[in-house]
């Protein structure tokens, strides 16, 4: 490693013990000493090796070298792992988006206070580590790109957990990229080395799922003319990702139980017990804790597969991510077009209930209708803007200007909806999402 730069401070803050800047000296990591105030008194080689610079000792802020703000990034609306570690006086840890030589990058911010004699903090170890599965500029993975709070929140978690074997179950709505974001988590952790087994849960036929599952020996079945692993199987050592969890019927729950529970399972017409090794990853866009109230999903395997939730954000809670997926993706599609600022105006006030796969389709359709390099309104679809959530003009006629009891509300709610809806009670239940017999509960208890 190259010796650590010794500027001195240009300034009368204190300069650190020369036991910190040999610490700083043995870190491989990007690191630096900070003052309460925010200077940088020490850094190393590869702090500097980051940022492509020289950092003044005593004179530069972090907040201006890794951020390239005039002020502290809580004052900015970004959490500030120096404020934090300063008012709780321990290791704070943070999710930021750092200006590197190499561009943008999502950076895991630690900072430890350093105490004197006294007692007093009087130093805080910054140490930075690069996220490798995500991006803060136009990738070839645009799930995983974004800069906004609901974005970073969730790469927070994913970052948090890829490093343990902790079950993790990812909420989203469809398209919001939920195999992307497994498969990441499964790179950045201690089996990333193993295999990655999706699993389409609302694919396979109950008569199949043991068999897909577990595999099945010669001669098990009508049609076993071999045998077959399974993909618990396949799976050994790496991830097993169950996508679409929640459209397991209860019959197969059990099975899926028993085999979480025991870390062992046999294969279809034989007899040897089987150990299994993997991670557990899940994924759905149902509302399980609704499901396990309704009776449709077993509480004891919520319980078994939920330890670690991570709430994918929808696009429509991310429109200042836009600009960077239009870019990743319009680079994914292997187009050289731009999108208008009245293109990126429209797109960024609709809903999107696809999310990223509809976003996708709607700049594919754009780039084969534009003639010329710009995509502008006129290519996107005409019915885009029926997606565009309108504000209402006052509450709606079921609902009083006064506030009431939630209850009271949902019973008028669910009348008034019962009236509005010209089709039958399962497709009113479908558009509600909940079950026609939990609809039916519902409306009995409305009367």
């Amino acid at each position: 490693m190259p010796p650590m730069a010794e500027h001195r401070p240009t300034s009368d803050h204190p300069t650190p013990p020369a036991e910190l800047r040999s610490l700083l000296h043995s870190l491989s990591a990007p690191a630096i000493l900070l003052s309460p105030d925010y200077r940088i008194v020490a850094a190393n080689a590869a702090y500097e090796a980051t940022h492509g610079r020289q950092i003044q000792l005593g004179r530069d802020r972090c907040y201006a070298v890794s951020h390239h703000y005039d002020a502290p990034c809580d004052q900015r609306g970004e959490r500030c792992p120096l404020q934090r570690a300063l008012e709780t006086g321990r290791r704070a840890r943070a999710l930021h988006v750092h200006h590197s030589a190499q561009g943008r990058e999502h950076v895991d911010v630690e900072m430890t206070p350093i105490r004197g004699e006294d007692g007093e903090i009087r130093f805080f170890l910054e140490r930075m580590r690069p996220l490798d599965s995500s991006g803060a500029e136009a990738t070839d993975t645009p799930a995983l790109l974004g800069q906004g709070q609901p974005f970073m929140d969730m790469l927070n978690l994913m970052q948090r957990v890829a490093p343990t074997d902790v079950p993790v179950v990812l909420l989203g709505a469809s398209g919001t990229g939920k195999e992307v974001v497994a498969r990441a988590i499964h790179q950045d952790s201690k089996r990333a080395s193993k295999p990655f087994v999706p699993v389409e849960c609302s694919g396979l036929a109950e008569g199949l799922f043991e068999s897909e599952l577990f595999g099945h020996e010669r001669g098990a079945f009508t049609g076993a003319h071999a045998e077959k692993l399974g993909l618990v199987e396949v799976a050994e050592g790496g991830t097993l990702f169950l996508d679409e969890i929640g459209d397991v019927p209860l019959a197969l729950q059990v099975k899926l139980l028993r085999l979480l529970e025991s870390s062992s399972y046999r294969r279809v017409g034989g007899v040897e017990v089987r150990r299994a090794n993997f991670r557990l990853m899940c994924a759905t866009h149902r509302d399980l804790k609704g499901m396990v109230a309704e009776g449709t999903f077993r509480r004891d395997l919520y319980y078994r597969i939920s330890a670690f939730p991570i709430p994918l954000p929808p696009l429509r809670a991310r429109p200042g991510d836009l600009p960077l997926l239009v870019s990743a993706l319009l680079k994914q599609l292997g187009s050289h077009h731009t999108l208008s600022a009245a293109a990126l105006a429209r797109l960024q006030r609709h809903d999107f209930p696809g999310n990223i796969r509809e976003l996708r389709n709607v700049l594919q359709r754009a780039t084969l209708l534009a003639d010329g390099p710009e995509i502008l309104p006129r290519h996107l679809p005409a019915d885009l803007s029926e997606g565009i959530t309108q504000p209402e003009a006052g509450p709606p006629r079921w609902c009083e200007a006064t506030l009431v009891p939630l209850d009271t509300l949902e019973r008028r709610y669910l009348r008034w909806a019962e009236a509005q809806h010209d089709g039958d009670r399962h497709s009113l239940a479908h558009a509600l999402g909940v079950s026609e017999r939990t609809l039916f509960r519902k409306l009995k208890r409305s009367r």
